[in-house]
């Protein structure tokens, strides 16, 4: 049996109809850049997420840099994040030109250690990006309270966390802003690149507003530096088919995450947690073993393929040692620990039962 580490085109099948009508719409309209599309899918996501504004850009990465920008961070500021994440987060910091301070991670939900946030906070520190990572929320509501207490600024990287909760309070809205990207293989991704910001302060969304469009207040008047980074009608369009969506996809991405979990009993894997009070949308089922390339290898040989997430983290890639050569030093042991030691295992929307049980059977058959 092959098992794909995804596969995009079960959920496809399950919508093609709406998503031919949603795009037969656009062309006959003629508008593919800021039409009604744009517009009426900002006004629902953030009616899904519950309050607030949202502003469409081009991407996760621009989301995370022009959140940065609308907040007045740049050279000299310093951001607090996690190493162990995508490399956009890190990358939306610089482009800024402020500095990245890492903290260390929790070893269970692999999302930053809130006792360690404090340690790291300097006068020049202006906010901290928490990320929820694969699907998990951060713990939010030590990081608000350490934020308020320091008079700094909170920004989440929600980009793998679509309609990831804790309590009631829907990921994103916890802080100042939040950002999404709607990258194609996230719980809701576009058929191209795409991303949000959502934010409870009107002055920070007109100023999203700005910098995501030239800095224009109307064409050809530019009252600040800006950027080209537009979701396009197209893309917004299908999003707005694919939202209505999520919430089922979620609970199907969770039952199968609870049925790996429940059956996985291999003594050499360890299977995610969930934190208390937390909803996990389970981007990804990121399991953790001390003899992963040999799992990896075991897996690939039953047509099992999987990932890893991510593999060397940021404070170890060799180019942003060459840049910051102070990263070289740093101390981040459960990072590096989990680097070395986690493994993604398939996961998606459509993903068969006989999938599911087929990769159980050859992670509990596993033998060192």
């Amino acid at each position: 049996m092959n098992v794909p580490f995804v596969d995009l085109k079960p959920q496809y099948q399950r919508i093609k109809t709406e998503i031919k009508a949603a795009i037969d719409r656009v062309l006959e309209k003629g508008i593919f850049i800021f039409g009604e599309q744009v517009e009426k899918f900002e006004e629902e996501f953030a009616r899904y997420l519950g309050e607030g504004y949202s502003v469409s850009v081009g991407s996760g990465t621009d989301a995370l840099a022009l959140s940065l920008l609308a907040a007045g961070i740049g050279t000299d500021d310093e951001v607090i994040t996690v190493s162990h994440t995508f490399v956009a987060t890190y990358i939306s910091i610089i482009y800024t030109g402020a500095l990245p301070v890492f903290v260390d991670i929790d070893p269970g939900t692999y999302t930053i250690d809130v006792n360690k946030i404090e340690d790291k906070i300097t006068p020049k520190t202006r906010a901290i990006i928490p990320v929820h990572l694969y699907g998990q929320p951060a713990n939010m509501g030590e990081i608000i309270q350490i934020a308020r207490r320091r008079n700094l600024l909170v920004i989440e990287d929600a980009c793998q966390a679509h309609g990831a909760r804790v309590g009631d309070k829907k990921a994103g809205l916890f802080g100042d802003m939040g950002c999404f990207s709607f990258y194609p293989t996230k719980n809701l991704g576009a058929y191209g690149d795409g991303g949000m910001v959502v934010t409870k302060n009107k002055e920070l969304r007109d100023r999203l507003l700005l910098l995501r469009n030239y800095g224009q207040t109307k064409k050809y008047f530019h009252d600040r530096y800006g950027i080209n980074s537009r979701l396009d009608e197209m893309q917004a369009a299908i999003l707005r088919v694919k939202l209505k969506h999520l919430d089922q996809w979620n609970m199907e991405r969770r039952e199968i995450a609870r049925t790996y979990s429940t059956h996985i009993r291999s003594e050499f894997v360890t299977c995610p947690v969930e934190q208390v009070n937390h909803f996990h949308v389970f981007h990804l089922y990121v399991i953790r073993t001390p003899h992963r390339e040999k799992l990896q290898k075991w897996l690939l040989e039953k047509d099992i393929h999987t990932q890893i997430h991510y593999p060397i983290p940021i404070h170890r890639q060799q180019c942003y040692l060459d840049k910051f050569p102070s990263f070289s030093p740093l101390q981040l042991p459960r990072t590096d620990a989990a680097a070395d030691e986690i493994i993604s295992l398939p996961l998606y929307n459509g993903m068969k039962e006989e999938q599911v049980r087929y990769v159980i059977e050859w992670v509990n058959k596993f033998v060192i």
